[in-house]
């Protein structure tokens, strides 16, 4: 680590440290933005700690129409680098959070998917060509496995042979999204449409040239370009367009529809949320529990049990205090 040294060298000591914590920060977008600032830094001349005017200067330079969730992002990305240089430069000043204003997009509602939205996917996606053919029957599982599981599509696409346990019902996801893994159960149900998938393929594909499970016509994994095109051609063909862009249901929809559906669940039963929902955050690959709990504010009927639950406890902290 570098206590001093040019701006370039200092973010590049930060991006290594970064990569030591488990973060493949260097390799990504936000490792070349900040790059970008130290360039910038040298090029203006810049000497000593980072200050709050130089990451300020560096944030507003932005294309024309950029919008200010960017610049606000842009500002975020250098106040992680001004946090780590205070360790070593306690006169490096920290930009405070939302100073050019908001640094994440708001996350829309998610359209939560009847039983029957979902087997009209199905349904429709078996009658994609070639009529009994390998693909609808691959488009057909992989949207089933998701509505059941709440996989992300990233995480169903790389999955490999060896990495579903038919035997056991147990699925290995593989370093995904914030480089974790885990393992995930799957019902009786779904496990025997796998296999059925799975001894249809390895019939059609006499010969493949992938190791994934889900393959299309040619032997080949399937790509997320191919899996998003589909879905918006059966979203059209399903007439689920004629809704705002905030509305109309995307393919991640089917993670938020599972994770709504067990909380509701979990309520109706009378289970303790509390209790529960730190299993359900690990089961889907969740970097912390709040983004667990975020569906009970994101859901009409699960912020109504929310509100509901929060209230009978008031109520019963009252009488007992009385």
């Amino acid at each position: 680590m570098r206590v001093n040294g040019n701006m370039l060298s200092l973010v590049d000591d930060y991006l290594a440290h970064r990569r030591r914590m488990g973060f493949r920060f260097s390799d990504d977008k936000a490792g070349v933005m900040l790059r970008s600032f130290a360039r910038h830094a040298c090029e203006v001349g810049h000497k000593g700690p980072v200050t709050v005017e130089l990451a300020v200067q560096w944030a507003l330079r932005t294309k024309p129409g950029s919008s200010a969730i960017q610049r606000g992002r842009r500002l975020q990305l250098v106040r992680g680098f001004c946090r780590y240089r205070s360790i070593f430069d306690a006169d490096t000043e920290i930009p405070l959070k939302g100073l050019l204003g908001p640094e994440r997009w708001p996350r829309r509602a998610p359209h939560i998917y009847s039983d029957d939205e979902i087997a009209a996917l199905v349904r429709a996606a078996l009658e994609v060509r070639p009529t009994g053919g390998l693909r609808p029957r691959t488009y057909a599982t992989m949207f089933g496995l998701l509505a059941c599981t709440g996989l992300r599509v990233s995480e169903a696409l790389v999955l490999l042979r060896e990495d579903v346990d038919l035997q056991n019902g147990v699925l290995t996801i593989r370093e995904t999204k914030a480089k974790k893994s885990r393992l995930v159960p799957m019902h009786s149900s779904t496990v025997e449409a796998l296999r059925r998938y799975a001894c249809f393929r390895d019939q059609h594909c006499v010969i493949r040239e992938s190791d994934a499970f889900f393959l299309n016509e040619g032997g080949r994994g399937m790509t997320y370009t191919q899996i998003r095109l589909r879905f918006a051609h059966l979203r059209r063909k399903l007439n689920w367009v004629d809704r705002s862009s905030a509305q109309r249901p995307r393919i991640h929809d089917l993670r938020h529809t599972f994770t709504v559906q067990r909380l509701l669940l979990w309520y109706k039963q009378g289970v303790n949320v509390d209790q529960k929902i730190a299993a359900l955050s690990t089961y889907l690959g969740h970097v912390n529990v709040t983004k667990t709990y975020w569906y009970l504010t994101a859901v009409p009927e699960l912020l109504a049990i929310a509100n509901s639950t929060f209230e009978d406890f008031c109520d019963l902290k009252m009488r007992s205090e009385s």
